[in-house]
């Protein structure tokens, strides 16, 4: 079975990696931390590029200043589903989400993030 251990910091998300139309590169935060994750988004007024929250399998956007994209992925990093989500909602848990990518309104569907779509992601070496 394969298996990674996340940790906190930076890294890239790239999506169509495997697609003709050229791959899309996304900056990345992970959050790996029981405390990186309960952040998460809380507080900030906006997100260049995308969070990485794992291990998780749902998400709220109570206290949240702005809608965000959520893309529930299993374990092969396999989009299951992508929803977008005002501030004040409770997301249900998904059934086989094992993490999730949070960005801002709108991005998942610019980036060509959809059900279906593996995803690459890649802590920096720092991390």
């Amino acid at each position: 079975m394969w298996t990674r251990t996340w940790w906190d910091g930076d890294g890239t998300l790239t999506v169509g990696a495997d697609s003709g139309a050229g791959p899309r590169q996304v900056p990345l935060r992970i959050a790996a931390s029981y405390r990186a994750r309960t952040r998460g988004l809380l507080g900030r007024d906006g997100i260049d590029g995308a969070l990485l929250l794992t291990p998780c399998g749902s998400v709220h956007t109570f206290r949240m200043r702005f809608p965000i994209d959520v893309a529930y992925l299993d374990r092969r990093l396999t989009v299951l589903a992508v929803r977008t989500m005002p501030p004040g909602r409770l997301g249900l848990p998904r059934l086989r989400a094992r993490h999730v990518v949070e960005a801002e309104a709108g991005a998942m569907e610019r980036w060509g993030v959809r059900p279906g779509v593996r995803l690459e992601l890649r802590a920096s070496d720092a991390a």
